[in-house]
């Protein structure tokens, strides 16, 4: 296990458009458009210094919810493989990779791929999922997905750190087969948890490299890092783990020192990577708001603290 943004430092990505289109958050310009689109986005990203671009994932959403949801849930790996061409310095994030759809060692070999295709970009952001229809679809219990969340992590963790990977667990025992390519990173791409629940905070000191909030928790945010950070100390001691926040929507073109005012007080609650959004009329107008955000606003957030 091991945290990846540097000690003191305070970092930013962001949750791309156009791959998912939930009601929630999509703006109108997004329905017509694709990949050139999308991958404009992520360049700018790339340019601007954003510590990480991510990307969302379902499989197939219920009829039932496709009305608030949308179907527009491009598939999480196949995207990022194709992301990690088109730009050079930002890392590619899962936010969230619903592990239990998933055997963990076909999800292993995916991860591990990715991080060989971007040279070392990968991070695994993995939740345990919310859409009991979807679960249903996919013959898998939903009672059960905590569980077969913390055994999946187990698993993957072990298959990235092992060729031959062994695993006694009562879902997905493995042992005497090979997985390659093997990982850039040292012990494989880092494993951000999500999810704002206690048991996610919970999972998130007991197995993650990093949290990474869905929603406010219902404890505020600075009493769940210290809870987060309380539960890390007693599970795994002295390491070190990656504290995320959603900021809401950014102004990146308001008073550039009162934005960043503003960021900055996560710091001071002990956060270390801030997910920022933008809301936009177009294309042009985000591709603008990016650049702006890496201009005007990145060189004020300074250090963490």
């Amino acid at each position: 296990m091991a945290a990846i943004i540097p000690e003191g430092r305070l970092v930013y990505g962001m949750q791309l458009p156009i791959q998912s289109q939930s009601t929630r958050y999509a703006e109108p310009w997004e329905a017509s458009c694709g990949i050139d689109e999308l991958a404009a986005v992520a360049r700018a990203c790339d340019a601007a210094g954003f510590f990480y671009v991510g990307v969302c994932d379902h499989v197939a959403i219920p009829r039932t919810q496709a009305g608030s949801m949308s179907t527009v849930w491009w598939d999480t790996m196949t995207t990022l493989g194709y992301l990690a061409a088109v730009t050079e310095r930002t890392r590619l994030l899962s936010h969230v990779y619903v592990l239990p759809y998933r055997h963990p060692l076909q999800a292993a070999k995916a991860w591990l791929t990715l991080d060989t295709v971007s040279k070392g970009r990968a991070i695994l952001g993995v939740g345990a999922g919310h859409v009991e229809a979807e679960f249903d679809l996919l013959g898998v219990d939903f009672g059960e997905r905590g569980r077969l969340l913390d055994e999946g992590i187990d698993v993957v963790r072990a298959a990235f750190a092992d060729e031959y990977p062994s695993h006694d667990g009562p879902v997905y025992p493995v042992r005497d087969a090979g997985l390659r390519p093997r990982p850039v990173q040292p012990g494989g791409p880092p494993v951000w948890v999500g999810g704002s629940s206690r048991a996610a905070l919970r999972r998130a000191a007991e197995r993650g490299d990093g949290w990474l909030p869905q929603g406010p928790p219902e404890m505020g945010m600075k009493a769940a890092v210290a809870f987060l950070r309380s539960h890390r100390a007693a599970t795994r001691g002295d390491e070190p783990i990656d504290i995320g926040v959603n900021t809401g929507p950014v102004d990146p073109m308001r008073d550039p020192d009162e934005v960043a005012d503003g960021l900055r007080r996560f710091a001071r609650i002990g956060v270390n990577q801030l997910q920022v959004s933008f809301r936009s009329r177009s294309l042009a107008h985000l591709l603008e708001q990016i650049e702006a955000f890496g201009t005007r606003i990145a060189p004020r957030l300074g250090d963490a603290g």
